[in-house]
């Protein structure tokens, strides 16, 4: 019994279309989908246009205040010659005397200095954790000039980390410092909590 099987193109189409769809996990409806044509979509998108409304207000630089559209014309300065600027020297001198250290000013101060100490403390333990890793790493290694080359970063995590404990040390000591300060000041205790 010799089966000889004659498909017609439409129905080689439609079958290849099935075994693409199951092979790809479509299912057969999607792929036998009419899909719109490109001046289909084009027409639609142009009554959709038709349809919405024009904004209401287009600012431009004419619409700023005089003074912003200055501010956002003029160049922009570098930090260090803002810094430098004889219009700050001014406000170095009004800084607040010994006599107006109210409760705002101890908080800020003390603030200051703990958030320093946090922020050390974090990037410290952020690098004893590259530490291991890199002498995990290290340890791991069968190619020795990617083991020198992390050793190397090993090395200078280590010493970035000896920087970083010093600097922890000189946080807590001015901490120490501000309350010791505040106490000979007779400034009230919550103030520096």
């Amino acid at each position: 019994m010799n089966a000889n099987i004659i498909f017609s193109t439409r129905q080689l189409a439609r079958l290849l279309a099935v075994v693409l769809s199951l092979a790809t996990g479509l299912p057969a409806s999607a792929v036998f989908a009419q899909t719109p044509t490109l001046a289909e979509i084009a027409r639609k998108e142009q009554e959709r246009r038709k349809t919405l409304k024009a904004p209401a207000k287009v600012y431009t630089n004419k619409d700023l205040p005089a003074r912003a559209a200055t501010v956002m014309s003029a160049p922009a300065v570098a930090p260090s010659a803002a810094a430098a600027s004889p219009a700050d020297k001014p406000a170095d001198k009004a800084k607040p005397a010994a006599d107006q250290k109210d409760e705002a000013w101890w908080r800020a101060r003390m603030a200051q200095a703990r958030e320093e100490v946090r922020r050390n403390e974090l990037f410290a333990e952020a690098l004893q954790t590259r530490i291991n890793s890199l002498s995990a790493d290290v340890i791991n290694r069968d190619d020795p000039a990617q083991r020198a080359k992390l050793s190397d970063d090993r090395q200078k995590a280590v010493a970035e980390l000896d920087r970083v404990t010093i600097e922890i040390q000189a946080g807590k000591k001015q901490i120490a410092d501000i309350e010791e300060e505040a106490r000979v000041a007779a400034v009230p205790p919550g103030w520096i909590r």
